[in-house]
């Protein structure tokens, strides 16, 4: 009997268990303060520094700077972000910069039609191309064969400049340093900041999840605003700090093929900081207590293993091996198995007519008109793993599932 208690006991324990693995300059890092960090299409690890750029395909690194490539902008990397072809930008006090995996380029203010300004705070990917926020606004190139940036300036964006840029469907969301965040829809700009409910004016991030909430990183912690952009959600308490301290300011925000919203912390005037993940039902920290090589929470990626990588003053550390919890995704009589390896069962008190599917990245990847009632099955054994938000729908009203793929 003891026996077998010994082994529920390791089993409960493997399961809410991690790894952590620190790399600091003793490991080949370039430079213990990295300022920002990057996952590209191959897993490869890509790091910007005061002094540099590294990339990490975990064995060797790999430096570029200034002295081995003249044609990069500047060695004081603040920004760096792969995109979905494989290239790898660069932002600095000088301007941007590109690598194809052969050839560096530049762009910046000195370019005829170039980025509005050299000092870029951000650079995102969205479906129409590449946008590099700037303290200035934000400038955005639709074709990279065709280098001619175009740009929104204030008064449509606020003149503190733009943190992150995030695109959804057919509209596009704006952080700003101190003017909240802004929404452009058919040609028109909406702000949402202290005055509608946000918590801060200062912004430094935001992210859209599958629901179509839009996560929103502040000074004072995160804002969530819901799918109809008509309330707001608090999170003012993600990493717990010792009373009477509860200041949570966002560093950054990314979200994991499980759906999971992490956010990156630091509270300057304490030195403390970590990482914080939200499950749905509550959030969990990490910090140097529990192994993180630093407090200094710099910036956060994620690689196709749900590996949290994260940037730190004082070298990275990665999060492997993160476990969920199964009643975070379970709704008990209404979808099952969930889990599921994508044959799943739904039941339901009321009759559908639309059925429609979404990853996270609130893209629709299933969608079936037909007589949905009571039990009935749905086969998407054909999606890979993940968080997919299912949809059913008639004339009056939906319902709305949260389903994990393993």
């Amino acid at each position: 009997m003891r026996y077998i208690f010994l082994l529920i006991f390791i089993s409960i324990f493997r399961l809410h268990s991690q790894t952590i693995t620190n790399y600091t300059v003793n490991d080949g890092l370039l430079d213990n303060f990295v300022e920002c960090i990057t996952v590209d299409i191959n897993d490869n690890i890509w790091i910007g520094t005061s002094i540099g750029i590294q990339m990490f395909d975990g064995v060797n690194w790999t430096i570029y700077n200034t002295s081995t490539h003249p044609e990069i902008a500047s060695d004081n990397v603040s920004v760096i972000q792969a995109m979905s072809n494989g290239d790898v930008w660069i932002g600095t006090d000088e301007g941007v910069s590109v690598f194809d995996g052969i050839n560096w380029v530049t762009y910046n203010s000195a370019n005829t039609n170039g980025v509005l300004n050299n000092q870029v705070k951000s650079i995102d990917e969205v479906n129409d191309g590449i946008w590099v926020g700037t303290i200035s606004g934000v400038s955005y190139l639709i074709d990279p064969a065709n280098p001619s940036w175009s740009s929104i300036t204030p008064p449509d964006l606020h003149w503190s400049g733009v943190n992150s840029t995030y695109f959804d469907g057919n509209t596009t969301w704006f952080a700003s340093p101190l003017g909240g965040v802004t929404h452009y829809e058919n040609s028109i700009f909406t702000v949402y900041d202290t005055s509608s409910g946000l918590l801060s004016q200062n912004v430094t991030d935001l992210l859209i999840d599958p629901s179509g909430k839009k996560w929103i990183g502040t000074g004072g912690g995160i804002s969530v605003l819901n799918s109809d952009n008509t309330n707001f959600t608090q999170h003012t308490k993600m990493y717990l700090l010792s009373p009477p301290d509860t200041l949570n300011p966002v560093v950054d925000l990314e979200i994991d093929s499980y759906g999971r919203i992490w956010a990156g912390i630091y509270v300057g005037y304490l030195a403390q900081g970590g990482v914080a993940y939200w499950n749905g039902i509550q959030w969990n920290d990490y910090d140097v207590t529990d192994g993180l090589v630093g407090t200094n929470i710099r910036d956060l990626a994620i690689d196709s293993q749900d590996n949290i990588w994260i940037a730190t003053s004082t070298g990275i550390s990665m999060i492997s091996q993160i476990a969920y919890n199964l009643l975070d995704y379970q709704t008990i009589e209404l979808i099952y198995p969930n889990p599921s390896d994508g044959d799943i069962n739904i039941s339901t008190n009321q009759e559908y007519t639309d059925l429609s599917v979404y990853n996270n990245l609130s893209q629709c990847v299933f969608s079936a008109t037909d007589t949905y009632t009571h039990k009935f099955k749905l086969d998407l054994k054909f999606l890979p793993r993940g968080i997919y938000h299912i949809v059913l729908t008639n004339n009056t009203t939906s319902t709305n599932y949260n389903l994990l793929i393993k």
